[in-house]
């Protein structure tokens, strides 16, 4: 698959379709991948990608620290994940595109928007990642691999990695950059000489600073109520994707649209329909 560096990062992309562009920020939490378009969650039975690439060229990517994508040690941000789009969009030549964010990839979608409005047309965001139970999980999720790096050490989270096939949802202990730890023997060897104090630090500031809040994290509402984009925000109903985040975004995005149908009646005959109609609008 073709890739490009992006704020520094290798980023692995896929190009599907021909038309305007749309760039797609891609669902599945810390292993944001382009295959979850395909096999994550709702998307798994939506077709999202296939029917969008219909009428756009669709460009979806790993997110860094994730797949085939490489990574940084260093504080996690929104603004870093959403770097690595726009950096994309600068690698082909994109001036300007449609967004659409799946999951968590709705926090990275909205920052974008929000830090280079004039490179965004309009922006649908899908199920987005938020809630209490949201921001307790990756709370717990965080803790779980400082406690594990406390006990065993660095080197032990690099051979943890590359001993099995786990994401960091799977098994908390190998920590955000385990599937850089997987791929990279270089990246392994340097973080396994990292300081621990320091990472531990950067660990406790990335998880304070990425879930802040009990409802979408990202953007301030100040940013998003500024915000002058045609949005369309599409509704979850589960621990993680909680259907108050949603109506969050619909309340705060002034020229928001709200698609009121609940994840289980969102099909693949109407959903799909219902996104192009809004990015054809």
């Amino acid at each position: 698959m073709p890739s490009a560096v992006c704020d520094g990062i290798e980023t692995r992309y896929e190009i599907l379709g021909e038309g305007p562009p749309l760039l797609l920020f891609s669902p599945g939490g810390f292993d944001a991948t382009v295959a979850h378009w395909r096999d994550f969650g709702i998307y798994a039975r939506l077709g999202l990608l296939e029917r969008l690439a219909e009428r756009f060229t669709c460009v979806a990517f790993d997110k860094r620290e994730s797949g085939q994508s490489g990574g940084r040690v260093e504080v996690l941000t929104w603004q870093g994940y959403a770097a690595q789009g726009l950096g994309l969009l600068d690698a082909l030549g994109i001036e300007r595109a449609r967004l659409l964010g799946g999951c968590i990839g709705c926090s990275i979608a909205a920052t974008l928007a929000v830090s280079h409005p004039e490179r965004v047309e309009k922006l649908v965001l899908y199920s987005p990642a938020g809630g209490p139970r949201y921001r307790l999980r990756q709370h717990a999720r965080f803790a779980e691999h400082a406690a594990h790096v406390r006990e065993h050490g660095l080197a032990a989270v690099a051979e943890l990695a590359r001993a099995g096939e786990a994401s960091f949802a799977d098994d908390p202990r190998a920590g955000p950059w385990v599937s850089v730890l997987r791929a990279d023997p270089g990246f392994a060897a340097a973080y396994a000489e990292l300081d621990p104090g320091a990472y531990l630090d950067l660990v406790d500031r990335t998880v304070r600073g990425l879930f802040d809040r009990d409802t979408v994290p990202g953007p301030e509402a100040e940013q998003l109520l500024a915000l002058e984009l045609p949005a369309l925000v599409v509704p979850g109903r589960d621990p993680s994707h909680a259907t108050s985040a949603a109506r969050y975004l619909e309340e705060c995005l002034p020229q928001s649209q709200y698609w009121d149908v609940p994840p289980e009646e969102q099909t693949a005959e109407t959903a799909p329909s219902r996104v192009l109609t809004f990015l054809e609008e």
